[in-house]
């Protein structure tokens, strides 16, 4: 995957506003998927779906608790993220190839 490729898959993970609800609460505690159904007000189901794309995409990491599934955000992989966005958001000019 090429550079641009790689800037466009964060940018398509983050076009969904669900998805960037649930980055933001996991990255304050790790919470299950009934967890975040309550918060987000939304089906398990469709918290589901979006962690599936989450984890696709390496910015969710699942740690097995027990009987459940405790979600958390992947630190390196979320400041990977900023570095990139940062670098095609930057008003200079280097990197107009």
């Amino acid at each position: 995957m090429n550079q641009f490729e790689k800037k466009a898959r964060i940018f398509k993970v983050l076009s969904v506003d669900t998805r960037v609800r649930m980055i933001h609460l996991l990255k304050h505690k790790s919470l299950c998927v009934n967890a975040l159904a309550r918060q987000l007000e939304i089906t398990p189901a469709a918290v589901s779906q979006h962690l599936r794309v989450l984890r696709d995409a390496d910015i969710v990491v699942a740690d097995k608790q027990g009987y459940f599934v405790h979600y958390r955000v992947n630190l390196e992989t979320l400041s990977d993220w900023k570095c990139q966005a940062q670098a095609l958001l930057d008003d200079s000019r280097d990197d107009e190839t």
